[in-house]
């Protein structure tokens, strides 16, 4: 079968197996990889055999006194939070998207609007059972195979495969968002209306990548607190789809040039207020099914970094620059700010500022994302390996100085030889 990531690239020849769940015995074939609802934009979830393990997707218990809920490793969270909402209960760290595993929340150690107050997902998590090659099964936490628990969070599937998880959510009081939007003028007015919301509930950016140069980092702030009106009767919204590929015309330089003007022009207010429903706030493009076919068939890569928060401002007005001086233009660009780093080997947090950048696959566009590599180890940030299709074994392993250390445990368990993605191959992990 052909198997593609959501950014539809790369495309590889790969054979699909469905776990075995209800006696959990499984042959590993070499190169192997588990396998959630293909949310991933790169290689990560890619290999020559890939295991199914989204029809292991039930919940298993909840905890309505501390807000624990047990649950398969293969459920969306999209059916966590049309379960749970209506009975005053949300996830503590949710990422741009409802449609990804939990499984895969915890191979990527996803982060949210909210990482600077909340951190990652793992932070929720009380415990989670990880099967191994070898068909042993061990329980996963803080406290018990700690090793083994800092190595799967953000470890990419390299690991195991995830059985069932118990993580907490949180109590809120309302389906409605409070969103404050904050026009800014250029990056250094976007870092300062970071800084004076800090302590905000949400904060997420969206940077207008195609502005003049003395307009570069320009953006819509986006401000999101719940509110407390005790409306909770969130129901599922249609949804529209795109059921073709889209020529190449809609993603060129100038329609896109154009739709960014009038996108950071068509509310003419420094600061707005709105209230929405938290899908519109937290997850915008869920609206929209196979959004990533807007790129055309050769499909996309999203660019998302890191850097330390004392090199932020320069480091990212440098690759504000860079795009703005090229001839590849981006359609899509979002700036977090995040909060203190875990102690997971392979999470992609550090205190400091991320912009994740869509870019459609066209020629040169490898060739400039080196340019920007070198850029990011300049300023000694890091790459997020869930968006990841492309970057070299240089570049990873000058961002994540513990990954001897996941080697080890690899090693150690025998994980090498069975549990492979194209994405690991290609960093020597």
């Amino acid at each position: 079968m052909e198997a593609k990531s959501w950014g539809n690239f790369p495309k590889y020849n790969s054979a699909l197996k469905k776990f075995n769940f209800k006696n959990l015995k499984f042959n590993f074939s070499k190169n192997s990889i588990p396998f959630g609802n293909g949310r991933s934009y790169g290689d990560s979830a890619l290999a020559k055999n890939i295991i199914k393990i989204d029809d292991y997707n039930k919940i298993l218990s909840f905890n309505e006194l501390d807000g624990v809920i047990h649950v398969q490793s293969g459920i969306l969270i999209s059916e966590i939070v049309f379960n749970y909402v209506p009975k005053g209960w949300f996830l503590k760290v949710t990422p741009g998207t409802k449609f990804i595993t939990v499984g895969g929340a915890i191979a990527s150690d996803v982060h949210g609007k909210n990482h600077n107050k909340a951190g990652c997902f793992s932070r929720c998590i009380e415990m989670f059972n990880l099967l191994l090659p070898n068909g042993e099964i061990y329980e996963c936490s803080m406290k018990k195979n700690i090793k083994l628990f800092k190595a799967t969070c953000g470890g990419m599937g390299l690991t195991g495969i995830i059985l069932d998880v118990k993580f907490k959510l949180k109590k809120v009081n309302s389906k409605f968002i409070n969103q404050i939007t904050i026009k800014t003028n250029n990056l250094k007015e976007t870092f300062d209306a970071f800084y004076r919301n800090i302590d905000s509930e949400n904060l997420v950016a969206w940077i207008d990548c195609n502005s003049d140069k003395n307009l570069a980092g320009r953006s819509l702030l986006k401000i999101g607190n719940f509110c407390n009106d005790g409306n909770l009767n969130l129901k599922r919204k249609k949804t529209i789809s795109i059921p073709t590929f889209f020529p190449s015309i809609f993603t060129n330089k100038i329609f896109i040039k154009i739709f960014n003007f009038i996108y950071y022009h068509i509310n003419p207010n420094k600061i707005s207020y709105k209230k929405i429903e938290l899908d519109s706030f937290f997850y915008s493009l869920d609206y929209v099914n196979n959004w990533n076919r807007f790129y055309g068939k050769k499909g996309l890569i999203q660019y998302q970094f890191i850097l330390p928060m004392e090199h932020s401002l320069i480091g990212i007005g440098e690759i504000l620059n860079l795009i703005s001086e090229s001839k590849i233009k981006p359609t899509l660009a979002v700036l977090k700010v995040f909060g203190k780093q875990n102690k997971n080997f392979m999470s992609f947090p550090i205190k400091g500022y991320s912009l994740a950048i869509d870019f459609k696959i066209q020629s040169n566009l490898f060739k400039f994302l080196d340019q920007l590599d070198e850029i990011i180890i300049k300023y000694k940030g890091r790459i997020y390996l869930s968006k990841d299709a492309r970057v070299n074994s240089i570049v990873f392993e000058k961002g994540y100085p513990e990954i001897n250390i996941f080697r080890q445990l690899r090693t150690e368990y025998g994980l090498k030889s069975k549990l492979n993605s194209f994405q690991s191959e290609r960093l020597k992990i």
